[in-house]
């Protein structure tokens, strides 16, 4: 065992990115150079990721609030809409919900409690058990929510979404109902046209508003699936995964983008002769045990990846080992043991009692979330990440 290191993972710097930029070149040479300053030389089965917000910007894949205010209309009617669901944020949500709230003339606005989708807490939940409410049947009006639970902020912003989200409704010209629910077909007895603005769950919701009698009903994957007076769009994630860009635009998530992963480890492998796997990520998959915030607020991990990337990880578990198989043994003849494990272990692990504790997750998605922790979503400027070791084990030398 002569190498002592195992992963790394490296932000790589990158210039700012345009719509219309060659992001294949930029990447490619962007790690190049990376080489040549010394950081690392490049090895098979490295991995190169890049953040899905690039490729979208080098796409220039926007939509305006006038470009969602018109789809929401088309699809919904333009008169009372139910939204429910959405998650609390001024990134994610609040540039969306201008352009649905310029399409409708009344919002009725359906929040989940005690928290959103992905964390954002609206109740504590120990004062909701306090309270007596219980969140699986109970809805709240808004004058019964602040009886109960008064004016609540969130930890990290500051902001009390409810009155922020009524806020911007009334901004945009619209009504707005507020109401507190956790089974979607609650809404029904305000509307029957209704937006579902839930990330993982939402083809579940589609079919019960659908099943209960609900006449229009569309999920945010829905849209801005085609161009709106010549807008970006997404044909298969329509607002989903999108981001604040500016107080009147979104950036969508990235469209079709396989080409480019695979343009990416074509030109590495030429300039290196080394195959490496390539991907695009979003948010990574992991709560924060503080904040409760499930960090997974785009529709997946990753968009795009190389074939490499495919599957799960294949692992046995080594303190297992050594505290079972080769518990008697020590030193230099159980580290020659544990080898000799892994070198004969079979292609699939799964029921094997020596793999349990392992990671049972799917690459693209561990791998993602060690990018998103890497280049972060602030001013680090490393919108590249380079991966080493991932795929060692205690065998390689």
């Amino acid at each position: 065992m002569s190498r002592m290191v195992g992963t790394v993972s490296m932000g790589i710097r990158a210039p700012i990115i345009r719509s219309g930029d060659d992001l294949a070149e930029i990447v490619t040479s962007s790690v190049l150079e990376a080489v040549k300053d010394g950081a690392f030389a490049v090895r098979d089965r490295d991995v190169v990721a890049m953040t899905e917000a690039i490729v979208a910007r080098a796409q220039g894949n926007y939509a305006s609030v006038e470009d969602i205010a018109a789809d929401v209309k088309a699809k919904l009617g333009g008169e009372t809409i139910g939204v429910i669901f959405p998650i609390l944020s001024r990134n994610r949500f609040a540039i969306c919900l201008r352009g649905i709230a310029k399409g409708a003339k009344k919002i009725v606005l359906m929040l989940s409690y005690p928290s959103d989708e992905v964390g954002n807490h609206l109740i504590d939940e120990d004062v909701m058990d306090e309270k007596g409410v219980d969140p699986y049947k109970d809805v709240l009006s808004l004058e019964r929510y602040r009886e109960l639970f008064g004016y609540t902020t969130h930890p990290f912003t500051g902001v009390d979404y409810v009155d922020y989200y009524s806020n911007l409704i009334r901004e945009c010209g619209a009504e707005v109902e507020v109401i507190f629910a956790n089974d979607a077909r609650a809404i029904l007895s305000y509307t029957k046209n209704v937006l579902a603005c839930d990330i993982h769950t939402r083809a579940r919701t589609k079919r019960r508003l659908v099943a209960a009698g609900a006449e229009k009903v569309f999920c945010l994957d829905e849209i801005m699936t085609a161009p709106i007076n010549g807008s970006g769009y997404n044909e298969k994630y329509g607002l989903l995964g999108s981001n604040k860009s500016t107080e009147d635009k979104v950036k969508l998530f990235p469209r079709p983008c396989q080409d480019l992963v695979e343009e990416v480890q074509a030109r590495l492998l030429k300039a290196t002769g080394k195959h490496v796997e390539v991907m695009v990520y979003g948010d990574g998959a992991f709560k924060d045990p503080v904040g409760k915030i499930w960090e997974l607020a785009d529709p997946v991990v990753s968009p795009a990846y190389t074939a490499g990337l495919e599957g799960t990880p294949n692992e046995l578990k080594l303190k297992y080992l050594a505290d079972n198989d080769f518990a008697a043994l020590s030193g230099e003849a159980l580290r020659e043991a544990i080898k000799g494990e892994i070198k004969k272990k079979d292609s699939s692990l799964v029921g094997n009692m020596a793999a349990q504790g392992t990671t049972p997750r799917r690459l693209t998605d561990l791998i993602g979330s060690l990018c998103d922790l890497t280049s972060g979503s602030g001013d680090k400027g490393t919108p590249i990440v380079y991966i080493q070791g991932y795929f060692d084990n205690y065998t390689t030398e």
